[in-house]
């Protein structure tokens, strides 16, 4: 089977196709166009603004797609759905639509979030980040941590998804535990790199200027002290946004302190931690509540270095006999490989009436 898959839930144009047999994927073409330096002069992702590159950038993309196979041979198209930015998302449906009635090809609507998961399943790395395994044992209940600039959850995850027949929506083995309540912890990391003037996108600059205070700092503990909000709650949601005024006010209190090079790399430092604090703490909670056999990580911050580090020795020293799997930092940040895996690993019946998927900004898993 081979599926190709389209997704335009945020900022990155992304296409790519996936052949697919017996749940194991041969990537045969995974392209994305990013509009990273075009938002990054606003801070930030402008919905409408990224729509109308996506309707530029997709012909484009499809073309190059192309090169790597006749599109003729394609068995499905899926697309992401939701969540996202609507317009984003409408976007990458319209063009779906338009190819799907084109080369007579079924649509299969894909949850994002899901995609995040399906990832590790990709190019999955085991517990030593060294060693690539591509057959990772999964075992079920599992928590599956999503952490991305737009959400950041926890999700029970009982079993891979299966559509039942006649269905335009899958019916997915998932059930949400846990999310935030305000910012997610990829925002936070934006908006506080724009407080210091770091730029956008925040994450990998914050974990850069972290790394430098890390390796050159003389006293390894901050002298700064950041909130951990909700840490000691027991549910598992989250709250970003009083650790972003935090940084606001003390960054306001310093005064001309603020520029110094190395207060900023410690307030990096000192954020980076703040966030990965509670999420780890968040989320060996619900493994332990839930007695779970695996962990997944999946989003964009799960590039993160210390986060996937921290919770791996979080882990073995906690929750020893909990499996561990984390996905390819390529596949971390949006693509739309993941969004054709999972459909691969779902297979629909043919949807007949198009008109009947519309964009969700709002969806959950």
């Amino acid at each position: 089977m081979i599926i190709l898959g389209i997704d335009t839930s945020c900022d990155d144009t992304c296409i790519a196709i996936l052949e697919i047999e017996n749940c194991k994927f041969k990537i045969l073409s995974n392209i994305v166009s990013s509009q990273v330096k075009l938002h990054a002069k606003y801070g930030g992702v402008y919905p409408m603004l990224a729509k109308r590159e996506h309707q530029k950038n997709l012909p484009i993309v499809l073309k190059e797609t192309a090169k790597k196979i006749n599109l003729s041979k394609i068995d499905y198209i899926a697309v992401t759905f939701g969540p996202g930015l609507e317009p984003c998302l409408w976007a990458g449906i319209n063009f779906a639509q338009e190819l799907s009635e084109k080369l007579k090809k079924p649509i299969i609507p894909i949850n994002h979030i899901e995609g995040h998961i399906v990832a590790n399943w990709l190019s999955p790395i085991n517990e030593k980040p060294e060693t690539r395994n591509p057959k990772p044992e999964i075992k079920f209940p599992a928590i599956c941590l999503v952490v991305s600039g737009g959400h950041t959850e926890i999700i029970l995850m009982k079993d891979i998804g299966k559509y039942t027949p006649g269905d335009i929506l899958p019916s997915f083995k998932y059930k949400l535990i846990g999310g935030t309540r305000d910012d997610a912890a990829g925002e936070c990391f934006d908006k506080v790199a724009r407080i210091l003037g770091l730029g956008y996108p925040g994450g990998p600059a914050i974990a850069e200027f972290a790394q430098r205070w890390k390796s050159e700092a003389r006293n390894p503990k901050s002298q700064i002290k950041l909130p951990r909000p909700m840490i000691n709650q027991k549910n598992y949601d989250f709250s970003f946004s009083g650790l972003k005024t935090a940084v606001l006010y003390q960054v306001k209190s310093t005064g001309s302190k603020a520029k110094n090079k190395k207060y900023i790399e410690e307030m990096c430092a000192e954020t980076q931690q703040a966030i990965i604090d509670v999420l780890i703490h968040k989320t060996i909670k619900a493994a332990k509540d839930y007695r779970v056999k695996l962990i997944i990580l999946g989003g964009g911050v799960a590039a993160n270095e210390e986060l996937r580090k921290q919770l791996r020795e979080r882990i073995k020293k906690g929750i020893p006999n909990t499996k561990y799997l984390i996905p390819d930092t390529k596949y971390c940040t949006d693509n739309a490989a993941m969004i054709a895996a999972v459909a691969g690993l779902n297979p629909a019946k043919p949807i007949k009436n198009l008109k009947e998927i519309k964009a969700d900004g709002n969806l959950q898993i």
